[in-house]
């Protein structure tokens, strides 16, 4: 007789990002089995959403309905299974969710989580019901300048606050977000069980109970000691109370928090000792799964843009943000953070070329590099770095002649 012939192991990914949800089903290789996604524009056109947000009737206000994620989900697992992905053969699962999102369970929402239907769709569990708040920040949304100079008085400053947490306030974080419902809605605050980021609700899903916040995710709050990657006690204290419970303690990156649901066993096939691991934000996920050396700067270009590269030490910037590095755990990583970015050049896309991405790239192949010394940076948004709207021009005129600039 032979060796016993060995089992098939696969990995499986979600990434919940502002415009769709994707999965990848990755072999022991890392080769790629299968993937599926769902753009939220398109495929769940009842949400309403542009750029896979929701505006509000305030300036600089933007949400998204949680049930739309978790109807997403349903979509996403189903695609896999049209298309024959062997989900019994999944070892673990994890993800990588869109900074700075906030979902607030209830009562109700969390013991729905633990007490899944197989026959029922995801979606027809948690629903409306199993959140507070329906209408769930994320990070585009920009409505929170006041709370960010509340919570920079109460410790101290913006360069305490630094210290502490690895960024000022900005109006997009967790903290000056979670301050604001506490302050404008007390009672669905009361009513919060519990609170998770983008990334950790989607390890909640698979793990049918809420799961807890990682600390590189966990450190584009403003609530977080960098230093000790614990909850900082003083900026709990200055954001809203009784939050410590809300959260619950964070745990690392890597951290396996226990077995899939029987939910997705009996429903979809998944092994009952499928790990679910934790899940963290976008741009750690990016910065890890880029595998560069320490002294590279990454470039990752999405619905939000940014430069990342990792620190050995953390820095006080007034400006970008300091966040616990997301596989070295001792490290840090740097994160420079631009808004304005695909929406932008989608938009500039539709324009010229109707939305024909080959055509738009023979327009720019078509164009001697420098475009003859014309160039314009777009903010249609207020940008995080700089702080401006508006359109910035340089033209080659202007350079021959700076008085007219």
């Amino acid at each position: 007789m032979g060796p016993p012939k060995q089992l098939k192991r696969t990995f499986l990914g979600f990434d919940l990002s502002t415009q769709k949800l994707k999965a990848v089903l990755l072999g022991s290789s890392l080769e790629v089995v299968a993937a599926a996604e769902v753009k939220f524009d398109t495929d769940l056109p009842e949400f309403r959403t542009t750029g896979g947000a929701n505006a509000g009737i305030i300036k600089n206000e933007y949400f998204v309905q949680p049930v739309m994620w978790v109807k997403a989900m349903d979509i996403v697992l189903d695609r896999l299974v049209m298309q024959q992905a062997d989900l019994s053969t999944v070892a673990a699962i994890s993800g990588s969710g869109q900074q700075h999102g906030s979902l607030y369970w209830s009562k109700h929402g969390i013991n729905t989580l633990q007490n899944l239907d197989s026959e029922k769709f995801l979606h027809a569990q948690i629903d409306d019901s199993a959140f507070v708040v329906n209408r769930t920040p994320i990070w585009m949304d920009a409505t929170t300048t006041k709370q960010c100079l509340e919570m920079e008085m109460a410790v101290g400053g913006t360069l305490n606050m630094v210290e502490l947490t690895g960024s000022k306030c900005y109006e997009r974080f967790t903290g000056p977000q979670i301050r604001k419902i506490y302050q404008q809605r007390c009672h669905a605050y009361e009513e919060a069980n519990r609170i998770s980021l983008v990334s950790s609700f989607i390890s909640s899903l698979f793990l049918g109970s809420v799961a807890p916040i990682d600390f590189s995710d966990g450190s584009g709050m403003n609530l977080l000691d960098i230093r000790k990657k614990n909850w900082s006690k003083e900026c709990l204290n200055v954001c809203a109370p009784d939050l410590d419970k809300r959260l619950d303690i964070p745990v690392s990156p890597n951290s396996i928090l226990g077995n899939v649901s029987p939910y997705f066993v009996e429903r979809f096939s998944f092994s009952p000792d499928c790990k679910v691991a934790a899940s963290t934000g976008d741009n750690p996920s990016a910065l890890s799964g880029m595998l560069v050396g320490s002294s590279w700067l990454t470039i990752s270009l999405g619905t939000s843009d940014t430069l990342m590269m990792s620190l050995k030490e953390p820095l006080n910037w007034e400006e970008g943000h300091i966040l616990c590095h997301p596989t070295e755990t001792e490290e840090f990583m740097g994160l420079l953070c631009f808004r304005n970015a695909s929406l932008v050049r989608e938009e500039m896309n539709k324009k010229t070329t109707g939305g024909n991405w080959d055509k738009f790239n023979e327009y720019l192949d078509s164009t001697p590099r420098g475009n003859f010394g014309n160039m314009a940076v777009h903010f249609n948004d207020m940008e995080i770095i700089p702080e401006g709207a508006g359109i910035l021009r340089w033209i080659k005129e202007w350079i021959q002649f700076p008085g007219r600039g």
